[in-house]
């Protein structure tokens, strides 16, 4: 990690880059911030998702039981290719004057219990090959804090966000953000698109468009039943989830009943609707955004409303459901480079807040 000077200032010019475990590809967002009269301002102006080829997503999924050494490679070789991909971006949009672009990398890893998360694709020599200052690793530091090293993006929600009582995403997995006794309050709920698509992937389709599949499928009451029973769902926050948890627990357990692909589709989509529910009624009524893949799910947003009578729930325009999380990388990394505080120990658990991330110079 290099020093840097510490950029306090009113404007921001930065590209915001993520890869999330539904592996849809690297989401890239030109983003423009402001900071003026003590409260935050974004626009996003372009912005591109760059889907992974069959290889890389194969590569991707299987790269969890792979060796140091294979993983030393994949990183580095991962490495080439986002660089690529953002150079590519840049020169596309003849974007100039950035301050940063701020890279979440994509997860490969996720072991906070064990002090160890990896993400990769954050090597210093992401900035030569885009030839921009780079500030990204941003879980790394909360883990060795003691943290969870996830959910990252509540500090987003909390000051970018704010007219909302929570936000959801869904994407690869489900996590919430909200306010509770002056703490922003986050954590993972459940599995979402990991599982919708594996079982999506098995009828031939890349995902369910719309929740259509699962709309034909019947829920499986004792499937539904033992899922809403796993012992994840009955501890308390600060907690998060990788794709660990999806191939040990989840896949298993549904594989364990005869049952379609449409029924476990079906059932599936109802389990992550009725453990959302159980959070937010848990709570109280309020005000809801929906980002992530999943607010294009029509079946499941519908079922979700079912179970949250009195909240109301707002889905945005597209550039924010698509662009949420890059958006949010790009503003982690500003205040990385403000060295303010864009990690919150009332969200991962962490011994402090702190200002995570690294900064590479090309």
């Amino acid at each position: 990690m290099l020093n840097f000077s510490l950029e306090m200032k009113e404007n921001y010019n930065v590209v915001g880059v993520m890869s999330g475990t539904s592996l849809d590809g690297v989401d890239l967002a030109h983003i423009l911030f402001e900071f003026k009269d003590s409260k935050w301002q974004f626009s996003i102006e372009k912005s591109a998702t760059i889907p992974y080829s069959h290889e890389w997503v194969e590569r991707l999924k299987t790269a969890i039981s792979f060796d140091e050494s294979e993983l030393k490679l994949l990183n580095e070789e991962y490495t080439q290719l986002l660089g690529g991909i953002i150079a590519i971006f840049i020169d596309n949009y003849n974007l100039t004057g950035l301050d940063a672009v701020c890279s979440h990398g994509h997860t490969i890893l996720h072991q906070p219990q064990n002090g160890f998360t990896l993400q990769i694709g954050n090597l210093p020599e992401i900035a030569s090959i885009i030839n921009q200052k780079v500030v990204c690793n941003f879980r790394v530091q909360d883990v060795q804090l003691g943290g969870q090293g996830a959910p990252l993006v509540p500090i987003g929600d909390r000051l970018l966000f704010s007219a909302y009582d929570y936000c959801l995403n869904l994407g690869g997995f489900s996590n919430i953000s909200f306010e509770k006794s002056g703490n922003r309050i986050a954590f993972d709920i459940c599995p979402v698109n990991t599982v919708l698509n594996f079982y999506a992937n098995q009828l031939g389709f890349e995902y369910d468009a719309g929740g259509e599949i699962a709309s034909k499928g019947f829920v499986q009451e004792a499937l539904l039943e033992e899922l809403n029973n796993l012992g994840f769902y009955k501890q308390d926050f600060p907690k998060s989830l990788g794709f660990e948890f999806v191939k040990e627990v989840v896949l298993p357990l549904i594989e364990k009943y005869p049952a379609s692909a449409e029924d476990r589709l079906a059932t599936f989509t109802e389990h992550i609707a009725v453990q959302i529910a159980n959070v937010i009624n848990a709570k109280g009524k309020g005000r809801l955004l929906i980002t992530g893949g999943g607010a294009y799910n029509t079946f499941l947003i519908v079922r979700l409303k079912e179970l949250l009578a009195d909240t109301t729930v707002t889905i945005p325009d597209d550039k924010i459901i698509q662009f949420k999380e890059a958006l949010i990388f790009a503003f982690l990394g500003v205040l990385k480079l403000r060295d303010e505080i864009n990690v919150l120990n009332s969200v991962t658990g962490a011994k402090r807040d702190h200002s995570s991330g690294y900064v590479f110079l090309p």
